[in-house]
């Protein structure tokens, strides 16, 4: 069996990639800040006969990571880490010029920090099993968009990170993933008031998903968006 944890797996896109995964047969250690939310989002996908472990908690905590990797350890060890937990900072999204500095660190040890600490307990499971890194990303941290510096910066960090992981880890596929605008609560924040409706469902960019782990491309920024549209 193939083990994946998933951050952030309770709602909009991580649970959309841990019903996927789920689908596709992996075995999966989940979590979420919300307890209850994700009690739910795993009594759904146990439903449809998948195995889940589901550890509250926020990762931002060392003691709440180490369960994830104890968690996976348990079910044979992580084949793949997906660190999709995160946060967008104040809504509405302030200039940088006013962006409060106790916040931008909140958003950079959720966003960047925390990922890269989970990282470091999984790695040596993923390098043994070859395995593989997803950091969610998004084009904020590529293009610069007023009023995304908080968020755009600490996934550009994250980006980095990736990148000079992948150098370091010639044994370990290491992708950041854009995924796209998505109809979600984070997105929705981001515009308050705003109607989002336009932009598509989490779970159709699962199909791409898959696709970049069935064709394990080598590490880099992946959009998933262009791996749909080149099917």
């Amino acid at each position: 069996m193939v083990v994946a944890i998933i951050t952030g797996a309770s709602r909009g896109l991580g649970y959309a990639l841990s019903a996927g995964l789920a689908g596709a047969g992996w075995d999966l250690v989940t979590d979420a800040r919300t307890a209850a939310e994700l009690d739910a989002a795993t009594q759904r996908l146990r439903s449809g006969g998948a195995r889940v472990v589901a550890v509250p908690g926020d990762v931002t905590d060392p003691v709440h990571r180490r369960e994830l990797v104890a968690a996976a350890g348990r079910l044979g060890g992580p084949d793949l880490l997906v660190n999709n937990a995160g946060i967008l900072g104040p809504s509405p999204q302030p200039a940088l010029a006013a962006y409060p500095l106790d916040v931008l660190r909140e958003v950079y040890e959720v966003n960047t920090v925390a990922p890269l600490a989970l990282i470091q307990l999984a790695l040596p499971a993923l390098r043994e099993r070859r395995g593989a890194i997803v950091t969610v990303t998004s084009d904020a941290a590529v293009e610069p968009y007023p009023g995304w510096g908080g968020y755009g910066s600490a996934k550009a960090a994250a980006e980095q990170a990736s990148r000079v992981l992948a150098a370091e880890e010639p044994d370990v596929r290491v992708w950041a993933v854009d995924p796209g605008d998505l109809r979600t609560r984070m997105h929705q924040e981001a515009f308050p008031g705003e109607d989002i409706g336009d932009r598509p469902p989490p779970e159709s960019v699962v199909p791409a998903f898959l696709r970049l782990l069935a064709d394990a491309p080598p590490s880099g920024r992946i959009r998933l968006t262009d791996l749909a549209a080149a099917r």
